[in-house]
C-alpha cells in the first residue's frame, strides 16, 4: 500500500493547471488491472485547445448485479509550495507528499478494500463501483460534472464513499460555494506622470470596500448544521485568497485583480447570494469603474441523513474498527457528494488523513489509518451488499 501511495504522490498531478493527468490514470489503471478488476477509460474530452491534456477518468468495478455502492476519489491535488513535495518520503507509519493526505492515501485504501473482498472471495448481492476522477480542486468540470451530464455518473446506485481526509468524522453534508475572479482596470502611465493615468489598484480597493460590507452582513449568519471545533458556523466570504497585478512600482498598474471565495450555509440560498455579490460589482460598473469577473467554481450544498442505511452501515463498520461511534459533521466546504445527492443516490464522506495538513507544506497521511479505513469501506460494501 505504500509503494503504491509513493507511486502516486510522485506524479505531479497539479490542479490548477491540471497537469500530468494522463499519467496518473495510467499508473492507477495498470493497478487496478494488476488486481484483477475490470476498469474501463473515459478520456472527457480532446486535448485541450491550450495544449493540456484532457482529464480522464477511470470505472472500475468488482461483484455483479445492478444496485452498485460507489467508491469515489479523485487523483488531482493543489499546486505544491515546493517540487520537493512530489518527492515521497516514508517515516516509520508516515508518507509525507502533495496528495498523500487528500486524497491519493484514500484512493489506496479504496482499492485494497475491493481487493480484500475480491480476495476473500466476499459474495456481494451488487457491484462496487469505483470511479477515480480528475478537476476536483476545480469544481468538478472534466471529470464528476461531465460524468453526471453523460448520464454515466452513480448510475444504479444504492449509495456512494467519498475518501476525502475528514479526520475521523463523517462528513453528511457540504456548504455550498461561489468564487468568483475580479478584474478591474485602468490606464498605464510612468509614476512621473501618474496623472497621466487610472489607478486600477486604488479603483479595485473602492470595490473591495463594498464587498467588504456584504461580508459583515453575510458572517452574521450561522447555520444549525453539526461543524468541526475549529470551524466556525458562521457564513463565510473571504476577499483575496488570491490577487495581483501592475507591471513594476514605478508604473501605474493597468489592471489588478482578486478572488472572492463564498461559502453558503444550508439555510440560504445560492442563487440568492451569487446574485447579491453581482449586484455589487455591477453597482460598482455603474459608477464608473471598469471591471469584469468570472466564476471559478459553483456548486450546491448537500446533505444526507445520518440515519439513512448507508449511513447507518458505515457507522457500524467505523465502530467495529475503531471502537468508536463517528461524529456526522458539515465539511467546510464543496464535496462531490453533491453530484450523487442530485442523482438521489444517497454520499458520505469518511477518509483517511486530517483536514490540517490537507494543502499544506508538511502533507501527509498516516499508513495505519489508511488500513483502517480499506477495512472500513470492505466492511460497509458486505454490508450493504448483503446476500
Amino acid at each position: 500500500m505504500a509503494a503504491i501511495l509513493a507511486e502516486l504522490v510522485a506524479i505531479p498531478t497539479e490542479n490548477p493547471p491540471g497537469r500530468n493527468y494522463r499519467a496518473c490514470a495510467d499508473a492507477l489503471e495498470n493497478r487496478v488491472r494488476e488486481f484483477g478488476i475490470e476498469c474501463e477509460r473515459v478520456d472527457t474530452a480532446d486535448l485541450n485547445k491550450d495544449g493540456r491534456e484532457s482529464p480522464v477518468c477511470l470505472l472500475a468495478g468488482y461483484g455483479r448485479g445492478t444496485e452498485t455502492l460507489y467508491f469515489h476519489g479523485h487523483y488531482d491535488v493543489v499546486a505544491a509550495q515546493t517540487p520537493q513535495q512530489f518527492r515521497p518520503l516514508r517515516k516509520e507509519h508516515y508518507v509525507f507528499g502533495r496528495g498523500s493526505c487528500d486524497m491519493k492515501g484514500g484512493i489506496v485504501a479504496m482499492l485494497y478494500a475491493i481487493l480484500a473482498l475480491k480476495e476473500c472471495g466476499a459474495e456481494l448481492n451488487g457491484r462496487i463501483g469505483l470511479t477515480l476522477v480528475p478537476n476536483e480542486e476545480t469544481g468538478g468540470e472534466g471529470g464528476s460534472a461531465w460524468l453526471g451530464r453523460q448520464g454515466i455518473l452513480g448510475r444504479s446506485g444504492i449509495g456512494m464513499l467519498l475518501a476525502e481526509p475528514t479526520s475521523g468524522v463523517v462528513w453528511n453534508a457540504n456548504r455550498g460555494a461561489i468564487s468568483l475572479r475580479v478584474r478591474v482596470f485602468g490606464k498605464s502611465a510612468h509614476v512621473g506622470l501618474q496623472h497621466q493615468g487610472e489607478n486600477a489598484f486604488e479603483r479595485m480597493h473602492r470595490v473591495v470596500e463594498r464587498l467588504h460590507e456584504l461580508k459583515r452582513e453575510v458572517e452574521q449568519r450561522f447555520t444549525n448544521f453539526n461543524v468541526g471545533a475549529e470551524q466556525a458556523h458562521n457564513s463565510i466570504l473571504m476577499l483575496g485568497g488570491q490577487s495581483g497585478g501592475g507591471a513594476n512600482f514605478n508604473v501605474v498598474p493597468e489592471q489588478c485583480w482578486f478572488t472572492i471565495d463564498r461559502r453558503i450555509n444550508p439555510e440560504e440560498d445560492l442563487s440568492e447570494e451569487k446574485s447579491k455579490m453581482i449586484a455589487v460589482l455591477e453597482s460598482c460598473k455603474r459608477e464608473g469603474i471598469p471591471l469584469e469577473w468570472e466564476v471559478l467554481q459553483e456548486g450546491p450544498f448537500s446533505a444526507c441523513r445520518e440515519d439513512d442505511a448507508l449511513g447507518e452501515a458505515l457507522a457500524r463498520s467505523v465502530r467495529a474498527v475503531t471502537g468508536e461511534a463517528p461524529r456526522f459533521e458539515m465539511c467546510p466546504g464543496l464535496l462531490e457528494i453533491r453530484f450523487y445527492t442530485a442523482l438521489g443516490v444517497p454520499a458520505y464522506a469518511y477518509g483517511p488523513g486530517l483536514l490540517s495538513v490537507a494543502h499544506g507544506p508538511n502533507e501527509y497521511v498516516d499508513l495505519r489509518k489508511v488500513i483502517d479505513c480499506a477495512t472500513i469501506y470492505a466492511l460497509t460494501a458486505m454490508d450493504m451488499l448483503k446476500r
